[in-house]
């Protein structure tokens, strides 16, 4: 295989998870060329160690391509499950009533242990209660400090630890149990580039993370619960990124209401400048088939249109029989979307207004300036990424590249829309910025001779946050001679 990947000027980012049918060397790899722009990391499955080699792995390869590459670690989150049985299984008939509480003797047709105090402290008759995926729903009819008393509204077949959701209240319980801390402190040593933090229900949730984060990762907000959509702007406001979670969020609301929920929170991370995964089943036919339905084709379109930042495989690239070809799909997908002549149209029904900033207001004008003068690139020199990120929320027609002194600036913009990033040195003067601006376009075939580019930085170099100018400039053809790094 050729060392370097061609420049994938796609503005929409493939994120891939890991898993057994995808933790050699040999298919990472595969499946970087076949367009995952990122890889996800679940922290859900295996221990730690098994971690380590797919981290080093994705390294290895950066360093041999020069890519910069993005890590995200998920963690798990608070698991709610049932209890054992006597037998393994029973079966639950719809009508019967069936009892929960804290006796952790093996469970009957009658009752099984539930090991979660939180859930007594905050339950209320009426309640849903909802195992094994929503398959059996069970209601509240009442319930003491240790037990809760239920009605079968959807039965069926119930067996050990089954999983557990409460949709209807808010549970007491932080959204970092003890393994995600030690999971998160483990991710952050290896040097991963986002912690996508799990079951978010409110805007205090996110302040331990950050706490324990200190700066070394970005922090995304994985939206799954229904509670978090009343708190949505704020919860998006105190984080770096936000996740559709599309699986359990679908499991707590009718199938129905995912669809324009999805619109709703792409929208406001979008008007926020937040970077925002579509995730969950987007290609789940691939777990199986080598080829997607056509209504699987037409949800992923949907998220490229609507303007989201990345699309994201789950067990289609961890677990499936076809990962590479799931990878290779979800690219062929974006970039059919993406040359439809209304894509930009449609990426910009979601109106965005600038805030009352310089930076704002160069990012705004950035994105009008290069599509009057034609302009083949917008081209950011930023330390922290806030430049990057205010031009990719005006969602421009043209690709983004970014130059950054920082490798994990580099690593994190791989989440985000349009951009290209290139770990180089900074530069000192107007001159430098103009010339190494020039030899970056060709050199990763972003322009080519005769080509304007639109350039933003801030003076003084060097000082983060200080975006203050936008230049345009022309490529000439000559612009590589004696070029260094």
């Amino acid at each position: 295989m050729s060392k370097t990947i061609a420049p994938r000027l796609r503005k929409v980012r493939v994120l891939a998870t890991l898993g057994p049918a995808s933790s050699t060397a040999e298919m990472i790899e595969r499946l970087a060329r076949a367009g995952a722009d990122a890889f996800r990391v679940n922290m859900s499955h295996g221990d730690q160690a098994s971690k380590i080699p797919l981290i080093e792995t994705i390294r290895a390869l950066e360093k041999r391509t020069g890519r910069p590459t993005t890590i995200l670690a998920d963690l798990q989150g608070p698991k709610l499950r049932v209890g054992r049985f006597d037998g393994g299984k029973v079966q639950l008939v719809t009508g019967q009533r069936f009892t929960l509480d804290r006796d952790a003797t093996p469970g009957t047709v009658e009752r099984v242990e539930l090991p979660h105090r939180e859930i007594f402290e905050a339950i209320e008759p009426g309640a849903r209660l909802l195992l094994d995926d929503g398959k059996l729903v069970l209601r509240v009819l009442e319930h003491e400090a240790h037990r809760i008393e239920t009605q079968v509204e959807v039965g069926g077949p119930l067996s050990n630890n089954k999983g557990l959701n409460v949709p209807d209240v808010i549970l007491p319980m932080a959204a970092l149990t003890e393994k995600d801390v030690s999971d998160l402190h483990f991710a952050l040593d290896q040097g991963v580039d986002w912690i996508a933090l799990s079951f978010v229900q409110r805007p205090d949730d996110l302040a331990d993370a950050r706490r324990l984060i200190q700066g070394r990762a970005a922090l995304l907000a994985k939206i799954e619960k229904p509670a978090a959509l009343d708190r949505l702007e704020e919860i998006v406001e105190q984080c770096d990124g936000v996740m559709v979670a599309r699986g359990d969020l679908g499991v707590e609301l009718p199938p129905q209401s995912v669809p324009p929920l999805q619109k709703r929170i792409v929208e406001v991370a979008r008007r926020q400048g937040r970077p925002v995964v579509v995730a969950t089943q987007m290609l789940e036919s691939m777990i199986t088939a080598p080829t997607p339905t056509r209504a699987e084709v037409s949800d992923v379109a949907t998220a490229v249109y609507d303007g989201a930042d990345a699309i994201m495989l789950s067990a289609e690239s961890a677990a499936g029989a076809w990962p590479t070809e799931s990878v290779a799909m979800m690219n062929a997908i974006s970039e059919a979307v993406e040359a439809d002549p209304m894509h930009g149209e449609r990426v910009h029904f979601t109106i965005l207004r600038p805030d009352p900033t310089t930076a704002d207001a160069l990012a705004e004008a950035a994105k009008n300036i290069a599509n009057t003068v034609s302009a083949k690139a917008i081209i950011c020199f930023t330390t922290s990424g806030s430049t990057a990120r205010r031009v990719a929320r005006e969602r421009p027609g043209v690709p983004i590249l970014v130059l950054t002194p920082k490798m994990e600036t580099a690593r994190r913009l791989g989440l985000l829309w349009g951009t290209y990033a290139v770990h180089t040195r900074d530069v000192e003067s107007f001159e430098e910025m103009v010339a190494k601006a020039k030899r970056m376009a060709l050199r990763h075939q972003i322009a080519g001779a005769g080509d304007r580019v639109v350039v933003m930085a801030g003076v003084p170099f060097r000082t983060p946050g200080s975006t203050n100018v936008l230049h345009v400039v022309r490529i000439i053809g000559d612009e590589l001679k004696g070029y260094g790094h």
